[in-house]
């Protein structure tokens, strides 16, 4: 057979037996696609001020599943890299993952754990379970320990909404650490930078049972607490137009609140501040 014949033809890799996992295709075949890589030699760090840091996201369960919010800022060092970054991404239907740490390394595999998840349901027939998909995440993440060692961190958070789960469980939040451990946390969770202000004021304002206005507000109310505290974290930018993004997943999916409601409520909650700067107070 020439050479052309060759060409738009799959090669045998893609039609030997294997796992339902294309992380795991990828490393076998081409692990130069792969985001996971050491990138430097022994003994060498990434400068901390050279690549822009995703900084705070959080995710707390309400009445009908569970919310996921970022702010919109990265940093490198001292200075402010972009402040409309989107940290908040769907990776499935009912699931969604947000980030802090290395952008450009948690943007490649925030879109690898996309593709991971859709080859699963394609080549087993079923959506994966829940908790395998905290799995098959923390997998990857510990793949990337090399970089995360050199100061090339990734830390997801991941959401979702487990239709087998009791009907008052069903929003169930994951976190995660540099070596792959996946942590099941309930009712709230906040991570990177700003975080322990963020769940200190979720601390604060969350109560089982609240409605999807009522947690749109305590999650816009903590990151402000996270921005105001710490420099690495953006705040609503009013004047801009640039606010938190802000993301349900229910019985019905992911839906990303639209920007004139984010802003909305972003006004609402700045309305709030004016009245008392250090934010509402814990409900009875």
């Amino acid at each position: 057979m020439t050479s052309k014949e060759h060409e738009g033809r799959l090669g045998e890799e893609f039609f030997t037996p294997g796992s339902s996992s294309f992380t795991e295709f990828l490393a076998a075949h081409r692990p130069d696609l792969l985001p996971m890589r050491r990138p430097f030699p022994d003994g060498v760090r990434a400068a901390p001020d050279r690549f822009p840091h995703g900084t705070t996201v959080l995710a707390l369960t309400y009445r009908d599943g569970v919310l996921i919010a970022g702010d919109r800022r990265a940093t490198m060092g001292n200075l402010i890299a972009q402040r409309d970054l989107e940290k908040v991404h769907p990776a499935d239907d009912h699931t969604a993952v947000a980030f802090a740490g290395t952008v450009g390394l948690a943007l490649d595999m925030v879109k690898l754990y996309q593709v991971e998840l859709k080859h699963f349901e394609k080549v087993e027939g079923v959506p994966m379970t829940l908790k395998a998909k905290a799995s098959r995440l923390a997998g990857m993440i510990r793949q990337n320990l090399g970089q995360a060692m050199q100061g090339l961190a990734v830390v997801p958070l991941l959401a979702g909404y487990d239709v087998k789960a009791p009907e008052s469980a069903r929003g169930r939040i994951f976190d995660f650490e540099v070596t792959g451990g996946p942590y099941e946390k309930y009712d709230f969770h906040a991570e990177g930078s700003g975080s322990p202000y963020a769940r200190g004021a979720l601390k604060k304002l969350f109560r089982p049972g609240m409605s999807r206005h009522e947690a749109a507000l305590a999650a816009l109310h903590a990151l402000y607490d996270a921005a105001d505290d710490d420099s690495a974290t953006g705040g609503p930018d009013i004047g801009r137009r640039i606010f938190p993004t802000v993301a349900l997943i229910t019985e019905d999916g992911f839906e990303r609140l639209s920007e004139p409601e984010t802003e909305e409520l972003s006004h609402e909650m700045v309305e709030q501040r004016r009245h008392r700067p250090d934010g509402p107070n814990a409900a009875p």
